[in-house]
């Protein structure tokens, strides 16, 4: 016999070898699953089932193994569940067990992944956060910009942190938590490299910068700083730069983009509420433009929904701390100057006397009885007074954008029962931020 002869009877008997061991250890992954017919090496089952009648074969199966047995479907195993009893205990009873999506080869080809599920916590922060880089910077980047994952990163931390265990321990111990080691440090070191980052944009921008033609905040700011280099008192100093810078740039993304995954979780969870803001949607500003702020006086319905969801979010629960700044009488107690208040905002949100049931996502709190919207003097997310967030009407605007662009093309489609999804808090302190989750985007 030719060498080349041996070796492709050699080959043949190898290629034999590895299909019956790749055969023999599937039949002993088997041995505590479901019983079901003996798989063939390479095709399992596939020789006997009837291609043209699939899902009647596989029945057939049920009167030898029951109504709970496994099949190999060529390189895929599975269990098929039959009747009533098996389907409802697997998919209602323990239905996060058997929640998964599964995968269909033909499907993955054609769509390339496009319409899987996925997280929109990067897609909503890397979207908002690229309008208060306009603002600030005078230019956005791309998602997949490392400085920029870098500095959203950071972000989403210090939020997360902030509102854990963590951050309550520090503001409430400051001078002993500073001296010991934890999580609460990470704040710390993330918000060094935010100040570095900006302190970098803040230096080409003085390089770059054209007094003629100012673009940015930090072009402002910079501008303003030298007018008044002369002025020993001026509050334009490098370091209020670049606090001001990160103050709003952490200010407008975490909040907002918190809000969005808010309102995209409350809306899969009550699709009546949904629909009917779609139909809203269509009937005002149709599919042919994007929306614009124009559109929400029109828009009695959408704009009572995203007033709730800004109500039943309470992102900033506690708001963030005043302080008096002088002695004062308040019903009847003397406050001294120099205290710290909480406001608590949740307590206004939830509050019974101005809003008729509280606990419940109901954008009827902003309706009246002729489907128009109403004002509701009680709605504080943004706090109030003097110290009323900066960013209030920005921030309502681009949560009217986002949302009702999203809804205007997609259809929200949770993996799982809406009613089952979860919307309190997954982190409670500073902030309230939701557990995290996917979902599709079907194209309307």
């Amino acid at each position: 016999m030719e060498l080349s002869g041996v070796l492709s009877l050699l080959l043949g008997v190898c290629v034999s070898c590895l299909l019956l061991v790749a055969s023999w250890r599937k039949v002993l992954a088997r041995r505590n699953l479901p019983p079901g017919p003996t798989p063939l090496p390479f095709v399992g089952n596939i020789l006997q089932l009837d291609t043209k009648a699939l899902a009647k074969s596989i029945l057939k199966f049920r009167d030898v193994y029951g109504p709970v047995f496994t099949l190999q479907l060529g390189s895929e195993r599975a269990v098929v569940l039959c009747g009533y009893a098996a389907v409802k205990e697997a998919l209602v009873d323990h239905g996060k067990e058997f929640g998964g999506r599964g995968n269909m080869a033909t499907a993955a080809r054609i769509t390339k992944g496009f319409g899987s599920p996925f997280d929109p916590t990067f897609l909503l922060g890397s979207a908002v956060s690229n309008v208060i880089c306009s603002i600030i910077f005078g230019s956005r980047f791309d998602y997949q910009d490392q400085e920029f994952l870098t500095l959203l990163n950071c972000v989403n931390e210090n939020f997360r942190l902030l509102s854990s265990r963590w951050g309550q321990l520090y503001n409430a111990f400051p001078t002993l938590l500073a001296a010991l080691p934890g999580r609460h440090n990470a704040m710390f070191h993330n918000m060094d490299t935010l100040k570095r980052f900006v302190s970098e944009r803040a230096k080409r921008h003085q390089d770059s910068l054209d007094p003629s033609c100012p673009n940015s905040y930090i072009d402002c700011f910079l501008l303003q700083m030298d007018q008044e280099k002369q002025n020993p008192d001026t509050e334009f100093t490098t370091e209020n730069l670049v606090m001001t810078t990160l103050e709003l740039f952490f200010a407008g993304t975490e909040t907002v983009s918190t809000t969005l995954r808010y309102g995209i979780l409350l809306l899969m969870k009550y699709p009546e509420i949904k629909e009917k803001v779609h139909e809203e949607i269509d009937r005002v500003i149709g599919r042919s433009r994007l929306p614009a702020i124009e559109d929400r006086s029109r828009m009695p319905y959408t704009d009572a929904v995203i007033h709730e969801v800004h109500r039943f979010a309470d992102v900033l629960p506690m708001s963030l701390p005043h302080v008096t700044t002088q002695d004062i009488q308040f019903r009847g107690y003397a406050i001294p100057k120099g205290t710290t208040v909480i406001p608590l905002l949740t307590s206004v949100l939830q509050d019974t006397s101005q809003f008729s049931n509280p606990d419940d996502f109901d954008p009827g709190h902003f309706l009246d009885g002729n489907g128009h919207f109403q004002k509701n003097s009680a709605f504080m997310p943004f706090s109030a007074g003097k110290r009323v967030c900066l960013g209030e009407s920005l921030a309502r605007m681009e949560v009217f954008l986002f949302l009702t662009a999203i809804l205007q093309r997609f259809t929200l489609q949770p993996l799982g029962d809406p009613g089952a999804l979860d919307t309190s808090p997954v982190e409670s302190g500073v902030g309230n931020i939701p557990h995290p989750y996917e979902l599709r985007l079907l194209p309307r």
